[in-house]
């Protein structure tokens, strides 16, 4: 690793890791807390390409050296570096290692239930899927509704994978089992918590 690249993991976490760390994690609760409303989680870390900046925040502000990370794609040497030095967490190659899983863009979701679903005891136990997406409007319209949400809401997030309807209505029938999901599009993001029920719009 040069000096350049050695210098540029050091210093791209947290300015303020207690502080930053604290408020990215408020913002990401609260997308949790609010299935489909959407959160900036701009501006607290750079992390190098291909991390988007949202799922580089919420990587570093959850992951840790109990909870392993998952990348799918190749080329992620300096994003494995990055990872592993800001927040202490194992880069896993098994899938059915990790505590969270950045997915690549446009990743079938017939593969995602490699991952673990958790158990009937200790459904915390799965993994949270981050799916990059090409944006949060202008796609499939999809209504939301379920615990977080007042009546229902509607989001058309563009670049889920075609068959993210029938994966999130089989995911959801394995309550409390399953994954919960974030989207991220450049510095924002929106969660999908096993909890919502997800219907076409």
């Amino acid at each position: 690793m040069s000096v350049s690249l050695s210098t540029s993991i050091v210093s791209s976490g947290f300015a303020d890791p207690t502080l930053g760390s604290q408020a990215a994690f408020r913002r990401i609760m609260d997308a949790f807390a609010n299935p489909g409303t959407i959160a900036d989680l701009g501006g607290f870390v750079s992390a190098p390409a291909p991390l988007m900046p949202a799922a580089a925040a919420l990587i570093a502000t959850l992951a840790d050296a109990d909870a392993p990370v998952f990348l799918d794609g190749a080329g992620l040497d300096d994003a494995t570096r990055w990872i592993s030095f800001q927040t202490g967490a194992a880069v896993v190659a098994e899938p059915a290692d990790a505590a969270f899983a950045l997915l690549s863009p446009g990743s079938a979701s017939d593969g995602w239930n490699r991952f673990p679903l958790g158990t009937d005891a200790y459904p915390d136990r799965s993994t949270t899927l981050i799916l990059p997406v090409d944006g949060f409007e202008g796609g499939l319209g999809l209504m939301l509704t379920g615990p977080g949400i007042e009546t229902s809401l509607r989001v058309a997030p563009r670049g889920l994978p075609k068959d993210f309807l029938a994966a999130r209505a089989a995911n959801a029938a394995l309550f409390p089992r399953g994954h919960d999901l974030v989207l991220v599009c450049g510095e924002r993001c929106l969660a999908l918590p096993r909890t919502t029920r997800i219907v076409e719009a």
